[in-house]
């Protein structure tokens, strides 16, 4: 469908994106409402409205209004906004899916409602609900292009705006958790050729544990670090090891350059806080993947639905921090993967969480629900936040240590 197929009124929807285009570079935050719901009445829409993913992914917070916005920047605690349930939902089921849901028509002739995702590249971030008195195939498809556009002005102007950060907790955060989500990237990254998620809780209070994933020409770069303690010289450990690893593969430096270059700002500015870590590249080209592993539980590699067994699983290196001790630089392992194959990456805080009971969720547990998940054809991102819902469960919804999972797939030649 072309992009200056008509829309409402004789708008053409190229004409539509382009003056929200405009509009948005010197938009505030808290009139992004405004501005979507005028596009949405230019596509023939009788109603648009932005629902954003809490931080913890558990329920779809609709945007406030330019009057709620001024409340909340102001301390409004009494400021309800309406949110949606992820898991029960057909908001929710838009969400966790990324595909659009239509509701029933309205037997009161009030027309029809439709769900689409709001998706920023393939990191997912909310959903638009949209009404009209009949969305068809062709209402629909402008809808999807708006939505677009709405995930990348959502991208955009989140960085730097309080109010869409207080829209997206559901209450305050520990100072050690402020520090750590401010040196996080987004939870997915991705190409054509492969895809990067990643998922961490316990969100509000997260101690030591961090993720790191980025893209440069055909490599990707996957970190998973766990810095000993949960208090804010643990935060501040990882946050300096992210700074270091950036720093270092920026400037050209290789996985060992890396692991050697947080080790000494360990040493010089947070002595006697070790840290484990599994740093690493893959080829997107080739699929040629090398890391490191220094004190960490070993990545597991799926292939065809199923773990295979200890194909990652190498001698670990010492932890990273170890004070006046002589260590050479960790050695670098490689491996071929196929397409298809996913890797996962995990900190010792999924596989240790115990029960009630005493019992430990567990490495074969874990596989089994990533598995399982991604065997039903479900998103990397939703295999993710229903693994943390499994080990919340397990855990009667209250983590003892941080856990954090990044989950890696190579697929060359999908579109």
């Amino acid at each position: 469908m072309a992009v200056d197929e008509e829309a409402g009124d004789g708008d053409t929807l190229g004409a539509v994106l382009a003056d929200v285009l405009a509009s948005a570079h010197r938009l505030a935050p808290r009139a992004i409402p405004l501005l979507v719901a005028d596009a949405g009445r230019r596509l023939g829409l009788t109603g648009a409205r932005v629902y954003v993913a809490d931080l913890q992914q558990r329920g779809l917070v609709a945007l406030p209004s330019p009057e709620e916005a001024s409340r909340i920047a102001a301390g409004g605690a009494s400021v309800e906004l309406e949110t949606l349930p992820v898991d029960n939902s057909l908001a929710g089921h838009a969400y966790r899916t990324e595909t659009v849901r239509l509701g029933r028509p309205d037997s009161g002739g009030g027309g029809r409602t439709g769900w689409v995702p709001v998706v920023d590249g393939v990191g997912r971030m909310g959903v638009l609900r949209v009404t009209a008195p009949e969305l068809d195939a062709s209402l629909l498809h402008r809808c999807e292009a708006l939505a677009g556009l709405v995930a990348m002005i959502l991208a955009t102007k989140q960085p730097f705006s309080d109010v869409l950060a207080q829209t997206m907790r559901t209450r305050s955060m520990r100072l050690q958790a402020e520090l750590l989500w401010a040196f996080l990237p987004p939870r997915t990254i991705g190409t054509a050729t492969v895809t990067s998620s990643a998922v961490l809780e316990p969100a509000y209070e997260v101690g030591g544990d961090a993720y790191d994933h980025s893209l440069a020409g055909d490599l990707l770069h996957l970190s998973l670090l766990d810095a000993m303690g949960h208090d804010l010289a643990s935060g501040g450990a990882s946050a300096a090891a992210l700074a270091a690893c950036r720093s270092t593969r920026r400037a050209g430096g290789g996985l060992d350059d890396i692991a050697v270059a947080i080790d000494r700002t360990l040493e010089r500015w947070i002595p006697e806080r070790l840290l484990t870590c599994v740093i690493g590249d893959l080829d997107t080209g080739t699929g040629r993947l090398r890391w490191i592993n220094c004190g960490h539980p070993a990545p597991l590699l799926i292939r065809d639905r199923r773990i295979v067994t200890g194909a990652l699983d190498r001698t670990p290196h010492p932890p990273l921090g170890l004070t006046g001790y002589d260590i050479a630089p960790p050695p670098v392992h490689t491996f071929q993967l196929q397409p298809g194959d996913r890797l996962l990456l995990f900190t010792d805080g999924v596989t240790d969480a115990r029960s009630a009971a005493g019992e430990l969720f567990g490495e074969g547990r874990l596989a089994d629900v990533v598995v399982r998940a991604l065997a039903e054809g479900l998103p990397a991102p939703e295999a993710l936040r229903r693994l943390l819902q499994h080990i919340l469960v397990h855990q009667g919804r209250r983590l003892s240590d941080d856990a954090t999972i990044l989950l890696a797939e190579w697929h060359p030649g999908r579109h």
